[in-house]
């Protein structure tokens, strides 16, 4: 778990977060308790908690005044990208989770009208495949499912922005952690040597650990002049066979045994296009305010991630 660090002169705060039971929400919940903040958890149940406040994203069901005296919301709330094959049904729920919740939060912090910021949840599929192109938060927005998904998701925070809130959409790339996501799954094939390539390998993916995605997002809740679109990603995108190398020589395996684009989308579907995919994006907007990331080269960040498998 990342150690945590206020800003200087940062207070206690008190914030909200969505999605609280996820891999990133858990451990922020962690990271800003251990630093001082109230949390409080947004849950679709009934609340079992002094902590908790329930709503009712499908139906758009959240009082405003449950939110009241917040520092900020952060919204990570969403049905999981991978966690199933893409049928048409599973897309729309992917998109449907993104864009009820987020208007839930906006609505409700809007007719709130108090000073709360929202920091909501947002990904680097908004670029599409770009290839070698090196991305900003300035460059267009590309095309296909994952980046129509963003489109409206973002979209959804209107109401808040039109209520004059700060409002940032934390664009997160591929979160480096063995405790889920990709990595969870091909640590145990890279420590039998097995994990080669995707595809040609050639695709750049913008990557950031678990630890620098928490301080960063730490860092969005601290920071009042930063708003609109923030990639959270490090200054260095690698090519994916660059990056399993990397974790090859980090557990002293060889990186071998490459994954056919052709096989890839036969066991995935059209996720695999996204995996696929190249973007070699930058984190302009967050260096510039300041932000030091603690992983920010291939090596140190395989270093950490072994270490804490």
């Amino acid at each position: 778990m990342a150690e945590s660090e206020p800003s200087p002169g940062t207070k206690a705060q008190r914030v909200a977060i969505t999605g609280a039971s996820g891999l990133i929400g858990s451990a922020l919940s962690v990271f800003l308790s251990a630093r001082g903040d109230q949390v409080v958890h947004l849950v679709r149940r009934e609340p079992r908690a002094g902590y908790e406040v329930g709503w009712d994203p499908a139906s758009r069901t959240l009082h405003p005044g449950d939110l009241s005296g917040l520092t900020a919301v952060v919204h990570l709330a969403g049905a999981g990208v991978g966690d199933h094959r893409w049928t048409p049904a599973y897309k729309q729920k992917i998109l449907d989770s993104r864009v009820n919740g987020t208007a839930t939060i906006a609505r409700a912090l809007a007719d709130l009208e108090e000073p709360i910021a929202l920091v909501s949840g947002s990904a680097i599929g908004a670029y599409g495949d770009r290839g070698d192109e090196i991305l900003t938060e300035e460059s267009e927005m590309g095309t296909g499912f994952l980046a129509e998904v963003v489109r409206a998701w973002e979209a959804a925070t209107e109401p808040a922005q039109e209520a004059g809130l700060r409002v940032v959409h934390a664009r997160t790339g591929l979160v480096l952690t063995p405790e889920g996501g990709a990595m969870k799954r091909v640590l145990p094939l890279a420590r039998l040597g097995l994990a080669g390539p995707l595809g040609s390998g050639r695709q750049y993916w913008s990557w950031i650990t678990l630890q620098d995605e928490l301080r960063a997002l730490a860092h969005l809740i601290d920071h009042e002049a930063l708003a609109g679109p923030v990639n959270l990603v490090s200054t260095q995108p690698m090519r994916q066979s660059e990056v399993m190398k990397a974790l090859g020589t980090q557990l002293g395996r060889p990186a071998l045994l490459p994954a056919p684009a052709l096989a890839l989308r036969a066991v995935l579907g059209e996720f695999a296009s996204d995996i696929l995919a190249s973007a070699r994006i930058m984190p302009s907007v967050l260096t510039a305010s300041g932000f030091v990331f603690d992983n920010d080269t291939i090596r140190s960040a395989m270093h950490w991630l072994v270490d804490l498998a």
